[in-house]
């Protein structure tokens, strides 16, 4: 018996401070009326941490105290956190307080629906001895809003304080840019590993879930190298993978560690985490012997889906989750995605054959090589024969399925690369520069875009902030990535979906483009002994820079555009290292050693726009910020019942024009439409 009454990550803890034995916990007390714990079973022999240890990180202090619409009181802490509150507080013996934690309002209430089962609840039970400091010890939250209930005396804000916990991980890597909503995604993108980095890389820290889903490390974990120093946060929990793996011949469980059982069969994208993170972290930090500890992990994974897809080398007909969360799939069936499951699954085939035939390279297991990179070939040119059509179609004619084949070195050929890279490009146009894809095709549409000659898709997909969209989340207040696009409607209705959090770091995957595209820092070889530096200016950013503490010192790159249109690049590379030097609009590679370098170009200016009117086609329309923002204002004012079907649903296509695609609008409101991009065209004849 003792002061702790009840305590679950997912309900709280309830301290009874009424109960407390004072010095228990001190040599010589008195403990011999104490029962001895009793140990059954059979427990593995305890080995040394591999991990960092979960500690205090960071305080935060009330930002706000809200009076809710019921009168309740519910304290702002202005950020999306991982932790729980610490309080102090004074009044009679007996007297029990009561704290509940949720992420988001609803209503001006605290909105708790998405924490489904879990009552995320605290309380504390004072002593009555005056001035009392409690925090629990054995829960965390998350969490931006706390409710407090029962508060025995007047507050003042300075009383309860958010404490933030995670893993000990070293911050590593930096970005930053002139546009603002960008900055702020990138914060998000570092909250939310930071609430989910705790003990285990989990999906969401806040609802009855809290587990270490294999799909969403495997998106992120480019990503997490940049950020923090994870090498051995992600070591410790790929030892704890391959410790699931060994009973399944090879299979890696959707969730590590495993307490749920459920399915049993491969899965693509998730299980192999078993292949792409080792890979990664070899990549990223040169840690061969990680690379040979898990091997044998990464083996088994392969050999598993060698027996499932048999001498077709098709992984077909099995269970997917596929592209999880394609942002037009039903909210109750976020597994139906644009991308048929079987090409998402054979896709991945490919890509875990031929990241173990390199593994096996490293390793210097010249049989292990041979045999995986012949049967990553065979896989590939089965994919390409099965999926693609001559002229590079693709049989799921989505994105994520182009985006696979090229990022995933599937499509290989000039010809075909170009044609599939320009069909992604129409797709991401016609969609009106929404993101279209979910868990799978989301962390890599916009290296599949500017590898294959669309930078300015990529830009406009990052910028677009219309939901689906990155920054949609940025402009709703999010300080954390959500689960979901739309988590939070633009009425401030939570989704109605019963799977919604506003902490899931998968999707925050694109802050690894922003890292090594837009600023150009990229490893050129493992651990950063070879750096590339490559940025590629976007053309509605005025500078971008990231910086990374790499094993060999800090490196940076980045750039800024000058008044005259010129852009200056400049680079730190650290010593010990060699930097090879991209410059834009150059094919030219430059090797410079460790140092400081700059280097100034030429822009080439943009080509003006074409000429506007009601005949302008609607791809025309949407490739110019200026009109599409023109034409969706005029259309907010006029019809206000039709500006959502509007922005989601138009195909924004070369064939069509404004008069045969807003059929449901008004004919008199399409003729003001047209009017206003008349209006624009003339102004922009004026400047001229």
């Amino acid at each position: 018996d003792g002061p702790i009454i009840a305590s679950s990550i997912y309900d709280g803890e309830h301290h009874d401070a009424t109960k407390e034995l004072d010095g228990f916990s001190c040599a010589g007390f008195d403990d011999s009326d104490w029962t001895p714990a009793a140990v059954r079973g059979d427990f593995p022999v305890p080995e040394p941490r591999l991990g960092p240890a979960v500690r205090r990180i960071e305080e935060r202090r009330v930002r706000e105290v809200i009076c809710t619409p019921s009168g309740r009181t519910v304290l702002d802490f202005g950020q999306n956190l991982v932790g729980w509150l610490r309080i102090v507080v004074s009044g009679d013996r007996g007297h029990t307080v009561t704290l509940r934690h949720a992420e988001v309002l609803e209503a001006g209430e605290l909105g708790t629906r998405p924490l489904r089962r879990a009552r995320a609840t605290d309380s504390y039970t004072l002593k009555g001895e005056g001035r009392e400091t409690w925090e629990p010890r054995f829960t965390f939250h998350g969490f931006r809003y706390a409710e407090l209930e029962n508060w025995p005396e007047e507050l003042d804000p300075a009383d309860v304080t958010a404490v933030v916990v995670h893993s000990d991980m070293e911050r590593t890597g930096w970005f930053s840019s002139s546009d603002d909503l960008v900055n702020r995604l990138h914060e998000n993108v570092v909250w939310g590993m930071r609430g989910n980095f705790l003990s285990l890389p989990t999906d969401c820290p806040q609802r009855d879930e809290r587990l270490g889903w294999t799909g969403d490390i495997q998106v992120f974990s480019p990503t997490a190298t940049l950020l923090f120093d994870c090498h051995a946060f992600l070591g410790s929990w790929l030892k704890d993978l391959a410790l699931e793996q060994e009973p399944r011949d090879g299979v890696v469980p959707m969730i590590v560690p495993d307490p749920l059982g459920a399915i049993l069969t491969p899965t693509a994208a998730w299980g192999d985490a078993a292949t792409v993170v080792p890979w990664v972290l070899y990549e990223r930090f040169g840690d061969v012997a990680l690379l040979h500890e898990q091997y044998a992990s990464m083996r088994g994974w392969v050999e598993a889906l060698l027996d499932v897809s048999g001498d077709t080398l098709l992984w077909e007909g099995q269970f997917q989750f596929g592209d999880w969360l394609d942002p037009d799939a039903p909210p109750d069936r976020p597994g139906d995605a644009k991308t048929d499951g079987d090409i998402v699954a054979s896709a991945h085939l490919v890509r875990s054959l031929g990241i173990v035939a390199a593994a096996a390279g490293v390793l210097a297991n010249s049989e292990d090589a041979e045999r995986y990179g012949d049967l990553s070939e065979r896989a590939r040119a089965t994919f390409l024969r099965t999926y693609v059509s001559p002229d590079g179609r693709m049989v799921s004619d989505a994105p994520t399925a182009y985006a696979m084949a090229l990022q995933y070195g599937i499509a290989r050929d000039g010809a075909q690369r170009r044609a599939m890279g320009e069909r992604l490009a129409h797709l991401v146009r016609s969609g009106g520069y929404h993101i279209s894809t979910g868990f799978v095709g989301t962390p890599i549409i916009l290296d599949a875009l500017t590898a294959t000659g669309h930078l300015a898709a990529a830009e406009r997909l990052l910028t677009q902030t219309e939901c689906p969209s990155w920054l949609y989340p940025v402009t709703m207040g999010a300080t954390t990535i959500w689960e979901r696009w739309d988590s939070m409607l633009d009425d401030g209705t939570i989704n109605p979906g019963e799977m919604t959090s506003f902490n899931h770091y998968a999707l925050g995957a694109v802050a690894d483009w922003l890292h090594r595209v837009v600023a150009g820092l990229a490893p050129d070889g493992p651990g950063y002994r070879e750096i590339q530096v490559a940025p590629r200016p976007l053309a509605s950013l005025d500078h971008a820079r990231a910086s990374l503490t790499t094993p060999y010192g800090p490196a940076e790159a980045g750039w800024r555009r000058g008044a005259d249109g010129a852009v200056t690049v400049d680079a730190l590379v650290p010593a010990n290292t060699t930097a090879r030097v991209r410059l834009p609009g150059s094919a030219e590679v430059i090797t410079v050693g460790s140092g400081r370098h700059s280097w100034t170009v030429a822009e080439e200016p943009e080509s003006p726009p074409g000429r506007l009117s009601a005949d302008s086609d609607l791809a025309r329309i949407v490739d110019d910020r200026e009109a599409y923002r023109a034409v969706i204002s005029a259309v907010e004012a006029l019809a206000p019942e039709h500006a959502r079907d509007v922005r989601s649903k138009t195909r924004w296509l070369p064939t069509r024009t404004l008069a045969d695609s807003l059929f449901p609008i008004p004919p008199a409101v399409s003729k003001e439409i047209a009017g206003v991009l008349d209006s624009l065209q003339k102004q922009r004849d004026a400047v001229r």
